[in-house]
């Protein structure tokens, strides 16, 4: 396999995954003016699964590196199996809620909420379980994203309280997206066997836990299969709106729209995978923490380009403004209290 021996490598893979995971829901948002966000999302698994299995088979099984993807899944533990397809069940229902709270708030709202309230939450269960970390810079970023979260409900509520939408709603499931999104990452990175070089040969260990590849695969699964419980039910009970028949997914899809949501599953996986293979080098502490840079990439995405608040109130700008502060502030000394 292809592993990542250099740290500005494993730095530029983290920045692709901020940029992937804070753009792949425009896929949604482009989808979402023709067909149901629980169709577009049975698409969007599929490439997940794709994207996994494609990596496997090339970089995951090239190289002179390590195991390649069929003889680690030979070698693998079911244990550290069932715990990397468990991230991916975990983070399949935390993905569709949030889904669900961009499809009723936007962008906007639902990615610094949800997946603001994701980072805090990772930050603290990572601190607690380790106690490794600088813990006044750890507690000022967390209370900064604090801060953020709570503007940007603000802003949210400033503009939905002249508008059909109700404010509660799209704000309760973005944080309970971020409560769940909190613990799927814990769950792949415990079944990867940690990787160091040693006179220029690999060495991987403790045997039976996976390499990186391996281990996105299995999550990909976990997601795909889950889908099949977690999407269901969001079909037959929607959050929002009349009940959405599977049949739909035949009768009123087309080509376009299909590809829509398999590139958009596409696009989150280049950066999972990207961000699990540079953690190997950077450490899953800091590669998550730069991931979730995303916040503010969905949240730009929404703001300037989606132009989801061009109604809103009059000083409304001025807690977006703060909101972007305050992310960026706690974004960065988060990451800053991991070097």
């Amino acid at each position: 396999m292809i592993i990542v021996e250099s740290s500005s490598l494993a730095l530029a893979m983290c920045v692709i995954t901020m940029l992937c995971w804070g753009s792949w829901a425009n896929t949604q948002k482009l989808a979402s003016k023709e067909w149901r966000f629980q169709l577009f999302y049975w698409d969007y698994a599929i490439g997940v699964l794709l994207w996994s299995l494609i990596l496997a088979f090339t970089m995951g099984s090239t190289g002179g590196g390590g195991r390649g993807f069929l003889a680690d899944l030979r070698q693998a533990d079911s244990h550290w199996l069932g715990s990397a397809f468990l991230g991916g069940v975990v983070f399949n229902l935390s993905n569709i809620l949030l889904v669900a709270a961009i499809d009723i708030a936007g962008l906007a709202v639902a990615f610094p909420i949800g997946v603001g309230l994701a980072l805090v939450l990772g930050v603290i269960t990572t601190y607690l379980s380790t106690r490794v970390g600088n813990t006044p810079m750890l507690a000022a970023g967390v209370a900064a994203i604090v801060v953020a979260i709570i503007l940007d409900a603000l802003a949210y509520k400033r503009l939905a309280s002249g508008a059909r939408k109700a404010p509660v709603k799209g704000i309760a499931i973005s944080i309970a997206a971020g409560l769940l999104m909190g613990w799927f990452y814990s769950f792949v990175a415990q079944s990867m066997a940690g990787i160091k070089v040693v006179n220029d040969v690999v060495v991987l260990g403790p045997a039976g836990k996976l390499t990186p590849y391996t281990a996105v695969v299995l999550f990909s699964a976990g997601l795909l299969i889950s889908n099949f419980l977690w999407n269901t039910i969001m079909m037959v009970k929607p959050l929002t709106g009349a009940p959405v028949p599977l049949g739909d997914y035949f009768t009123k899809g087309n080509a376009r729209l299909h590809l829509i949501g398999i590139l958009g599953g596409v696009i989150w996986n280049l950066g999972m995978s990207f961000n699990i293979i540079a953690s190997t080098r950077a450490g899953a502490a800091l590669s998550y923490g730069l991931g979730q840079g995303a916040t503010m990439i969905g949240a730009f995405w929404g703001v300037f380009i989606w132009k989801e608040f061009k109604d809103a109130p009059k000083g409304t700008n001025s807690l977006l403004t703060a909101m972007f502060f305050f992310y960026l502030l706690g974004l960065g000394i988060l990451i800053m209290s991991k070097l």
